[in-house]
């Protein structure tokens, strides 16, 4: 590829990679090495388990939503609930994480990219607990969408640069942040949001997010003595998902379900649906399943859920979808706000869209369920932070 240079790194079949800049080569070498040892240091992984514990609330709980099963007539589910971690989502698992990793190795600022808000939002809370700078990148469609995340980022005390290029989405806000780190990269640490990019940040992503499906694991077995049957988890980049189906991936008896962002159509623009028509790529870093035209440029992407609209899909993912191990589907904007308002009504939980779109796949599957089956559902975050956006479609 011209103008890029291909590490032989880890890959996922024959997703991953690290395709890059020859400028952000040294910074992605430097963090493998760092990452490399960081992941076998006991005093970090014990001061990781510490924070987790005491600042972010972990384990999270286990809840079993019999009012909803009973009202879409499906088998028994439960819901990991991400959305009570400290800042309302999984995101915090990964900033704890790498932040903690910067701050071992030295860097003093930290720079993030966010679409929802969220990975913004635990990112400004992670470097405020630990004494660090934070700059965060987002689009200015995601910002206005999603202006209470914006100030809590503000409130945090993070620098919120709103980025008005392209599609103004997560996607430009990744560029941003990248055309940031190339020049800062000394003293600044780039604390990528989801299980995408060049390696070792899809590693990296998955292991701290790995916390969700070992405590599933645990609680499954003590709330009804066996894995479930099946686990669901929306995707955007994965990275809920990657962490929930960790430790289930090598036993095939657990179905594994990603959802996608239907959006309004199957057309290229209306939807964020990478595996709906399945085609290789290269973005920001990595091979793996990209929307983009037959010419390889990227496409516009659509989903109600500011976290879903990304155009590629998390290396592990590809690869998962690649050998059958995992499957993926999508489900619309529409089924996604009717799910929404389902969990509430039912189980007085407000789920983020993110997650709504993964249990809208379960209420259009629950059918093929028989009763005695159990179902996990990831919820990865909590819906205060789009209550703004769904008055205003309402």
């Amino acid at each position: 590829m011209k103008n890029f240079i291909q590490a032989k790194q880890t890959r996922y079949q024959d997703f991953g990679g690290t395709y890059l800049p020859e400028v952000l080569m040294p910074s992605i070498i430097d963090l493998e090495k760092n990452w490399k040892k960081v992941r076998v240091n006991r005093n970090f992984q014990t001061e990781l388990q510490e924070i987790l514990r005491d600042y972010a609330g972990r384990p999270t709980a286990f809840t079993e939503v019999s009012r909803f099963a009973k009202a879409i007539n499906g088998p028994r589910i439960f819901l990991k609930r991400e959305d009570l971690l400290h800042t309302g989502a999984h995101k915090l698992n990964n900033s704890l994480g790498q932040c903690l990793l910067a701050k071992h190795i030295g860097k003093t600022r930290v720079i993030a990219e966010t679409g929802a808000g969220q990975h913004g939002v635990a990112t400004a809370a992670a470097c405020a607990y630990l004494g660090l700078d934070c700059v965060v990148y987002m689009g200015e469609v995601d910002a206005n969408r999603q202006a209470a995340n914006v100030s809590r980022m503000k409130l945090l005390g993070a620098e919120v640069k709103i980025v008005a290029q392209g599609s103004k989405t997560l996607k430009d806000a990744i560029n941003a942040a990248l055309r940031d780190w190339s020049e800062s990269f000394l003293a600044t640490y780039y604390c990528l949001g989801s299980a995408l990019g060049p390696h070792p940040y899809p590693e990296m992503v998955a292991t701290f997010q790995s916390v969700i499906g070992t405590e599933v694991l645990k609680q499954s077995r003590k709330y009804f003595g066996r894995k479930p049957d099946a686990i669901v988890a929306c995707i955007g980049g994965g990275s809920n998902a990657i962490g929930i189906f960790a430790p289930f991936i090598a036993d095939n008896s657990v179905k594994l379900i990603g959802v996608e962002a239907g959006g309004y159509g199957v057309n290229m623009g209306q939807h964020a649906a990478r595996l709906l028509s399945p085609k290789t790529g290269v973005l920001h870093g990595c091979y793996t399943y990209v929307l983009q035209d037959d010419s390889g440029q990227i496409q516009p992407t659509h989903s109600i859920s500011a976290g879903l609209d990304y155009p590629a899909i998390g290396p592990q993912h590809a690869a998962l979808f690649a050998s059958g191990r995992a499957t993926y589907a999508y489900v619309t904007d529409s089924q996604a706000l009717a799910a929404f308002h389902l969990l509430a009504k039912t189980e007085g939980i407000i789920p983020a869209l993110e997650s709504s779109h993964a249990i809208a796949y379960v209420i259009d599957v629950a059918k093929n369920f028989s009763k005695q089956e159990i179902i996990v559902i990831n919820l990865s975050g909590r819906g205060d932070k789009d209550i703004g956006q769904l008055g205003a479609l309402l």
